[in-house]
């Protein structure tokens, strides 16, 4: 198992900074909040890219994704969409990133609807993402918080350029066990973003292992590798990425303070 977070948990650290945390603590891989207020977003120049890449290769630590902000299932026209996330898909692939993560956000549209606007534009990105050597993740969120939602609509795509990404809170929130997630995400999955809450009035983050999520369990499913999967096994050698939303509960403890005992957590509750 590799071990990431997301930069979600320290809103405007420098580059510089992220890579000595990561490395510092044990994280082989962090995932990148692709955004305006941060350090890294996709307005960087050629030269910006290249200085990002450069401090993530001499720290050693791997660009596991460029967390975007992309809604794939929206109400409106596909061209906005498809623009953005083609951005996305360049601006991993220069900074040497795996993955591209994008939001369902088909907000109050009739399942359907929501379902063939993702499906669609997801298929339209997957022959740049193939080309760029990037994979484009739908995260378990908002209008397909389920495990079953976000396999209907990778699974429709069919591509192995685009898979899942697999939100443990919100499969949760969404009433599906850890075993049903997993059993329809495997065969797509990218790797598993974990975190803690105190219940699900109150998603204040909190250290692992201190809230009700069920990690254990969700960790434990990662037993099984898919081998036919078109994108990245699960199992042990796969990643598990702690996003610890800081930036929305800015009175949430400070993320680093909890690295080390998350990254033992975690080591532990895989075995």
């Amino acid at each position: 198992m590799k071990l990431a977070f997301s930069t979600l948990g320290v809103p405007g650290m420098p580059v510089a900074d992220v890579v000595r945390l990561a490395a510092d603590h044990g994280y082989q891989g962090v995932e990148l909040r692709a955004h305006p207020e941060e350090p890294v977003h996709p307005g960087l120049s050629k030269d910006e890219r290249d200085a990002v890449a450069e401090e993530f290769g001499k720290g050693g630590v791997e660009i596991l994704t460029v967390a975007g902000y992309v809604r794939a299932a929206a109400e409106g026209p596909d061209a906005p969409v498809l623009a953005e996330l083609a951005g996305l898909i360049d601006l991993a692939h220069d900074l040497g990133a795996a993955n591209v993560r994008v939001f369902p956000g088909g907000g109050g549209l009739p399942a359907p609807e929501a379902d063939a606007n993702a499906a669609r534009r997801l298929a339209a990105a997957a022959p740049h993402a193939a080309d760029r050597g990037v994979r484009v993740l739908l995260e378990t969120h908002d209008s397909h918080r389920a495990g079953v939602d976000v396999a209907r609509v990778v699974g429709t795509v069919g591509h192995g350029s685009v898979g899942a990404l697999w939100d443990v809170m919100h499969t949760w929130l969404a009433g599906e066990e850890p075993v049903a997630s997993h059993a329809v995400l495997a065969p797509h999955l990218g790797y598993v973003q974990v975190k803690d809450i105190a219940s699900a009035q109150d998603t204040t983050p909190l250290p692992l292992g201190t809230g009700v999520l069920p990690l254990t369990a969700c960790l434990a499913t990662l037993d099984t590798v898919a081998p036919d999967s078109p994108v990245a096994p699960d199992g042990p050698d796969g990643w598990v990425c702690w996003e610890y939303e800081k930036r929305w509960h800015p009175h949430a403890a400070e993320l680093p303070d909890l690295l080390a005992a998350g990254r033992e957590y975690l080591l532990r509750a895989a075995r």
